[in-house]
């Protein structure tokens, strides 16, 4: 099959994400921000580290920071079951883990297809969500990943994060 130049200038490049489930909705990672995906280990919690922080992993010897994205994105705890897992990415020079409901599967989304991220009334804070992709007749949330785990933020925001304290408390419980 041959592409006729008309068809070329109308491809839009492809990027690759991981995509994942938290509270019914469907996120994407970038692939090349993805380390591992690993299952639930024993994570052991740090004292004063803010509430979406669950603690350490011991990763073949590597210790690794975990953070839990529904905590971070003020939503309800996460709830283990066999399909929780870890990723494990690579972010702003710093290696960590994030725990998810769990992981859905690899799609391409064309650039042309990633669109700049509305306003909208949602429980998250559209402060993290850098784009929606949108693939056949599925719209996937790409959280900027970067930002979301950003290292002074880990201080700077601890506590001011949620406005609802329950939600909060119930974070800091693993």
């Amino acid at each position: 099959m041959n592409i006729t130049e008309s068809e070329q200038k109308t491809i839009s490049p492809k990027i690759k994400f991981l995509t994942f489930i938290l509270a019914n909705q469907q996120y994407g990672l970038e692939i090349l921000k993805v380390i591992e995906i690993i299952g639930m280990l024993p994570v052991t919690r740090v004292p004063h580290s803010p509430g979406y922080i669950k603690g350490v992993i011991n990763l073949r010897g590597r210790v690794i920071t975990v953070a839990d994205l529904r905590c971070r994105f003020g939503l309800e705890p996460t709830e283990l079951t066999h399909e929780t897992c870890i990723i494990v990415v690579q972010t702003n020079g710093l290696t960590m883990g994030i725990i998810v409901d769990q992981v859905a599967d690899v799609v391409d989304i064309e650039e042309a297809s990633i669109e700049e991220t509305p306003s909208f009334g949602s429980s998250i804070s559209a402060e993290y969500i850098a784009a929606i992709g949108k693939v056949r007749d599925r719209v996937i949330l790409l959280p900027d990943i970067d930002r979301v785990l950003l290292r002074n933020e880990l201080d700077r925001k601890s506590t001011d994060q949620f406005a609802n304290v329950s939600v909060m408390e119930k974070c800091m419980v693993f």
